[in-house]
Parts: structure tokens; sequence; C-alpha cells
């Protein structure tokens, strides 16, 4: 009815259609989750959250133990053809002289310690590296960062790598270390790197990881004012 109110695509007040079929369901396969990790790293690129460095992933849905993640190169390249999946000790299955990411581990080791998380985004945001490396914790300022915990929590390497290290994750007792920091929060700081962000499918993840960075600039232009 003309000017009828909506919700969810049904009229409010009509009798529901007993064929009707949600709107724009998304199947959730191997493949539909690779297409979407191809558009997050594009968007992550394009957001600034990722650099050249950066990486996202999606576990898998036929073997949750396995995860798909690009060849390394640069985000904003990748394509269908440079996914590659991982198993449960981050080796590639299928490599095919493909080079891969050093820090694969980041995304091997969360996904093992936290069962429910689908998908991992790591980045190398300079917006959020302040909160790693002094005593001001990030914490949730907007409302589109609601799902970060009061003070977001940080991962120093030096704990479970020594003053050596490189500040890289690249191996899984460093991955499972971070893991471990990542605890129950959707969001990891990682001193002097970046961060690592998960969540229940990739496009939280992508969600959540633009937001954290949007947060932490608007934290860095408050407390140019006074204390948030």
């Amino acid at each position: 009815a003309c000017g009828a109110l909506l919700a969810g695509g049904v009229v409010r007040g009509a009798p529901a259609s007993p064929q009707a079929a949600a709107p724009n369901v998304v199947p959730d396969t191997d493949e539909q989750r690779i297409a979407d990790l191809v558009t997050a790293n594009h968007i992550l690129f394009d957001q600034g959250v990722v650099d050249a460095y950066g990486h996202v992933s999606v576990r898998s849905v036929k073997n949750p133990a396995h995860y798909y993640l690009s060849r390394s190169q640069a985000p904003g390249l990748v394509t269908r053809e440079d996914i590659i999946e991982f198993d449960a000790d981050s080796n590639a299955i299928d490599q095919r002289g493909r080079p891969i990411y050093s820090e694969r581990f980041i995304h091997g080791e969360i996904l093992r310690a936290h069962p429910d998380a689908q998908a991992v985004v790591h980045g190398h945001s300079p917006a959020v590296i302040p909160f790693s490396v002094t005593s001001v914790p990030l914490r949730p300022l907007i409302h589109m960062a609601g799902f970060l915990p009061q003070t977001v929590p940080v991962f120093e390497i030096r704990q479970a790598s020594g003053p050596d290290n490189g500040m890289l994750v690249q191996d899984r007792a460093t991955g499972a270390a971070l893991a471990k920091a990542l605890g129950s929060a959707p969001v990891v700081l990682m001193r002097g790197h970046g961060m690592a962000v998960v969540g229940p499918s990739v496009r939280h993840a992508v969600y959540r990881a633009i937001y954290t960075q949007l947060n932490a600039q608007v934290q860095l232009e408050s407390m140019k004012l006074g204390t948030p």
C-alpha cells in the first residue's frame, strides 16, 4: 500500500507470504568467502587500513581448521587467483611458487585460539600506533566503534620473543602469544606495529578494522582539545 511502513522488506500489518524468501541472502560457501576476501583487500587498501604489507584472511567453511589468505602482494591488486589455502599450522596447501606472507601466523594462531572468529585483518594504520607505544589506551569514543572494549589490549612482542625480535609475528609461538593477548576482544594493538582485528565474517572484520582506525583518529584529535 502507498505510504506503508516497511520493516525488513515486509509491509507492516500485511500477512507475510509463506513463499517469501529472506531478501539478499548471501550463501555461506568457501567461494563466497573467497570473493568477499578479494573485495576486502581492495576496501581495506582504499580506506588506508592496510598498506602494501597488510593482509586479511577468512576461515574455510569446508575445513574450519584451514583458512584462506592472499599470496604476498599489495592488497589493492589481489585477485581470485592470488588466494591460497593454508592448513592449521599455516602451511600453504597449493603454493605453486607463489610468495606467501611471513606473518601468516597472525591469522593461523588467532583462528586456532578463537573458534568463533571467521576472519582476521592485520594492518599498520598509523592512527592506532600511538596507543600501542604510550600509556594512553585506545577506548571507544564514537558510536560506530561501540564494539571496542573500554581499553583495547596491546601485544608486547618483547614478552614473547625477547628484545631482538624484528617486531614481526613470523612463527606459531609468537602468533599464539598474540592470540592470547587478544583474549575476548575484537581488536588487539601491536606495539609499534599496527593491529589485528577479528570478526564473525569477513564483512564484520573489515567494518571493525575501518572504524577502529577512525575511532583512533577521533581520539587523537579530541586529545588536542582536552581529555576525552
